[in-house]
């Protein structure tokens, strides 16, 4: 198990969530916060966030919570539920946490919210951990 700071500097490295814009806020064993500030390059052709960057956000948080031990955890499975649209300038915050551990595989929950704590979408996903 590699020290807390050198996996949050792992994590923070990567270069898909720098591009969008995705901030890990926190990090824990089995237990991460991210978050994204809706830009006009996030929204789709109805001027909403793409459900692409949320399902990003979501597998961010849910990716970070599954390696914060520094062990490498990949996903097996996932799938989101888009509840509500917000608008350009929304920070959303997704909280992921695992729910349930067994051997070689864990299960996460993701929930992502607006700044009123508004439940936006919940994205669940499933690891595998070599």
């Amino acid at each position: 198990m590699a020290d807390t700071e050198t996996v949050r500097r792992r994590i923070e490295s990567d270069a898909y969530c720098e591009t969008l814009g995705i901030d890990l806020v926190s990090l824990e064993q089995g237990f991460a916060e991210t978050s994204l500030e809706v830009t006009d390059d996030l929204t789709n052709f109805h001027g909403t966030p793409h459900g692409g960057a949320i399902y990003s956000l979501a597998d961010a948080a849910f990716a970070a919570a599954s390696n914060a031990e520094g062990e490498t955890a990949v996903a097996l499975e996932t799938n989101i539920s888009y509840l509500e649209a917000v608008e350009v300038g929304t920070v959303l915050t997704a909280t992921a946490e695992e729910t349930h551990g067994g051997g070689r595989t864990a299960e996460y929950e993701v929930v992502v919210t607006d700044e009123g704590d508004d439940r936006i979408a919940t994205f669940r996903g499933r690891v595998y951990k070599p």
